[in-house]
């Protein structure tokens, strides 16, 4: 069981009263457990929490007035992680898959896993079913693909990156989400929390479906699998926003920290993590 101290820190300058609906809170789900956790908001504003479909996820929501905004979450978070033993991990079949997995096995927003179809099966249907299969895919995309922060946009899709073969995490992920749909593995998107990932940032990965579990795969190789903390899980990275916004509103800072927590730490003062700009 690891221990992990996670947080951000987000500023914002609102222009005209602006509603926000906010990824930031660790999910709660078999996976994780928080202690020590508090969401800030300054200037004082009233925050609704809501439980967002079956994965844990939560979702906040805030009424900003103009002026400028301090977002602040964080948490200690205790992770399960488990062994996992590939060998033996086989793909479900689509009439036994449950009626709330199928959904990942559909196209989405960014993943055109129907586009996809030949390329996927040219490329990986000689391969043996089940979770190497997978790994395949990830392995493929981590060499097709080069990480280049800024080189997406909020419209960029998987056939996109796959054209200009460029991205970042979420990226990668989306193009690996849609490769796995193809090939009929279900597959979602999870944003979260990663340790030891530089520079700190929400990062993006994804869980694919075998034996009736969900393992986590990431393509970007940027951070160790068993130091992810997951925020939230969607079809793809526009359900699971770490923030959405009606309204005016310029995003003028932020920071994300998650570190293992060592024996006598506590949270860490926000104020003394690095700066990052936003890439999952």
């Amino acid at each position: 069981m690891n221990q992990i101290l996670v947080g951000s820190r987000l500023h914002y300058l609102v222009k005209e009263p602006t509603v926000f609906l906010l990824n930031l809170s660790v999910a709660q789900n078999e996976h994780q457990a928080t202690s020590n956790e508090s969401i800030e908001i300054s200037p004082f504003q009233t925050v609704d929490e809501c439980a967002v479909g079956q994965s844990g996820n939560r979702l906040l929501r805030l009424n900003a007035l103009p002026g400028e905004l301090t977002i602040a979450y964080q948490a200690t978070v205790e992770l399960h992680a488990e062994e996992v033993d590939s060998t033996n991990l086989g793909e479900v079949s689509y009439e036994k898959l449950p009626a709330d997995v199928l959904t990942y096995l559909n196209p989405s927003r960014y993943c055109e896993s129907d586009k996809l179809f030949r390329f996927a099966s040219e490329e990986f249907g000689h391969l043996v079913p089940g979770y190497s299969r997978a790994t395949a895919i990830c392995n493929w995309t981590f060499d097709q693909l080069t990480y280049t922060p800024g080189s997406t946009g909020p419209t960029t899709t998987a056939c996109d990156v796959l054209l200009q073969r460029t991205g970042v995490c979420r990226d990668y992920a989306h193009v690996s989400i849609s490769l796995c749909r193809a090939m009929g593995i279900p597959a979602r998107y999870v944003s979260g929390y990663a340790v030891n990932l530089q520079p700190p940032d929400f990062h993006g990965f994804f869980e694919a479906y075998f034996d009736g579990r969900w393992f986590l795969f990431d393509a970007t190789r940027l951070a160790p699998v068993g130091g992810f903390v997951r925020i939230g899980t969607g079809r793809d990275a526009a359900d699971v926003a770490f923030a959405t916004m009606r309204g005016d509103a310029e995003c003028t800072g932020m920071k994300v920290w998650a570190n293992e927590q060592q024996s006598g730490d506590h949270l860490l003062d926000p104020e003394n993590v690095q700066t990052a700009v936003s890439s999952a």
